[in-house]
């Protein structure tokens, strides 16, 4: 993940509107682009609950704090918290600084004397604390010692290399709290290599920390840092804890979302509380029970979080989960015993032959319409249509793709051709072409994601595929499924199920 300065400020007001305490932004005199965003951020952000910091480390070996230019550099960025970053295990000092234990302590005493002498509040993180104490528990420690009795507010315990369990966390925070009393604050900074970060964060709390880091998301190098988010969630919802400042846990999903598109990674679906699927429920089984309590197949309520109950269709799905799923969508099928039997059916039937709707509302809800209603709305008939694909030269050259789409629309007969990168590209693009002429709201539609899945491969390239599509018109976004002895029939198949159903919530009527 590699973030712009622009990226960086419009992250920043999420967390702060989320509720946080401290917004680390990066590290300025070290890496450019930090130190432009601290300049920025002085200028154009405005935050409510959080405070910025600023990440550097200790002073060089051999030098003064005040003389140290990045030192300086964390001065001269007007943060009014300091982050450092300290050695705190004996090996990483003696091999990695190439210094001695006692010239370490004084780097940690001397650089967060100087920085508490200018004002700035100061988080220490004591860096490979938890490897280094299981090696060395006295000169970890010590380390530790230094930096509170220098002025530190916090410090940070870090599993760096995130290989700790929570039984091994627990118990060494229990003896540095023995150890430096109850006055101090300590933190927990847990990566996620063991897939423990979260578990250690809560391990590190009850054991007597009352700072946590960790990142939206779960963001972070090698596998990544504490999901944030659900550690607060964990703590608040289940622990009684109030941490967040404002109402912000109540929209951790929506920030959560919106930070994902900033970062350009596609939120992943089951991330506890907030994911797609944190609540969503498949079994017939799970369905009957809901219908009668919700509350009995899940843990919390969704909203607290900002996210929804979801019912998925499936081959599994009874008579409870359509009506449930139709409620959600907005149709009352209460009552409606024999629709709902047809529509059970009908549904494990497709499902049978390679269609799936947990991942597919639009087509389901169109489905829904044809059973209810008799028949989908009629905004277009197709006549035909076909592709062509072209490839000039050898190696190296990539192919053209052409398509002709013959449908009749308005009362009239229409005849379109697109080119495009690609055949299911060129249908695309012939049928927006012969639509929009009718539909101009068709302009508004993006395709923004495309997966295949071959069925049964031990056919070969004649096995049945099956297409998902997600489509948005700058709003809002829907998924439609496909499924054809080929990639283009089950392509085709989506694209024309999401552009009805685009222009059915666009309000349009067909012409």
């Amino acid at each position: 993940m590699n973030l712009s300065v622009a990226d960086k400020l419009a992250i920043a007001p999420y967390l702060d509107e989320l509720g946080v305490g401290f917004i680390e932004g990066g590290w300025p005199g070290a890496v450019p682009k930090d130190t432009d965003f601290f300049a920025r951020a002085a200028r154009e952000l405005t935050l409510k609950n959080a405070v910025l910091a600023a990440f550097g480390a200790t002073r060089k070996v051999g030098t003064r704090a005040e003389d140290d230019p990045q030192v300086f550099a964390l001065l001269h960025s007007g943060a009014p918290v300091v982050t450092l970053v300290a050695k705190s295990d004996i090996r990483h000092v003696e091999r990695a600084l190439r210094t001695t234990a006692e010239e370490n302590l004084a780097m940690i005493t001397d650089t967060v004397r100087f920085l508490v002498s200018e004002g700035r509040r100061v988080v220490v993180d004591a860096e490979h604390f938890f490897d280094g104490y299981r090696f060395d528990p006295a000169y970890s420690r010590s380390a530790v010692e230094a930096a509170l009795a220098a002025g530190a507010e916090v410090v940070a315990l870090c599993d760096t290399n995130g290989g700790m369990l929570p039984h091994w966390v627990s118990d060494i925070v229990t003896e540095i709290r023995d150890a430096v009393g109850d006055g101090p604050v300590l933190g927990m900074h847990a990566h996620n290599d063991t897939g423990c970060a979260v578990a250690n964060t809560l391990a590190a709390v009850d054991a007597g920390c009352s700072h946590v880091q960790g990142t939206v998301n779960g963001y972070g190098e090698r596998t990544g840092n504490a999901d944030l988010v659900t550690v607060v969630a964990n703590l608040e919802l289940k622990g009684g804890r109030s941490l967040l400042a404002g109402e912000g846990l109540g929209d951790a999903s929506r920030i959560a979302h919106a930070i994902s598109e900033i970062t350009n990674i596609s939120p992943y679906a089951r991330q506890p509380y907030v994911g797609a699927s944190a609540f969503a429920h498949k079994a017939g089984l799970h369905a009957s029970a809901i219908k009668v309590d919700p509350d009995l197949y899940q843990h919390i309520d969704p909203t607290l979080v900002g996210n929804d109950m979801r019912m998925l269709v499936s081959d599994m799905a009874g008579r409870a989960s359509i009506e449930l799923k139709g409620k959600e969508l907005g149709f009352d099928l209460s009552g409606q015993a024999e629709v709902l039997t047809r529509i059970t059916s009908r549904v494990k039937e497709a499902e049978a032959n390679g269609y799936t709707y947990d991942a597919a509302d639009a087509s389901f809800e169109l489905l829904l319409v044809e059973e209810m209603v008799g028949e989908r709305p009629r905004y277009f008939d197709v006549e035909s249509w076909r592709t062509i694909v072209e490839r000039t030269g050898h190696r190296g050259v990539v192919a053209t793709a052409e398509a002709t789409v013959k449908l009749n629309a308005g009362g009239e007969r229409h005849v379109s051709t697109g080119e495009g990168n690609g055949p299911v590209n060129a249908l695309d693009q012939a049928l927006r072409l012969a639509l929009t002429r009718v539909y101009p709201q068709i302009e508004t539609f993006e395709l923004i994601d495309f997966k295949v899945r071959i069925l049964d491969q031990e056919h070969g390239t004649d096995a049945i595929t099956r297409v998902l599509i997600e489509t948005t018109d700058g709003q809002r976004s829907w998924s439609t499924v496909g499924v054809g002895p080929n990639l283009l029939e089950a392509s085709w198949e989506a694209l024309t199920d999401s552009a009805i159903y685009g222009l059915v919530h666009a309000g349009v009527e067909p012409r």
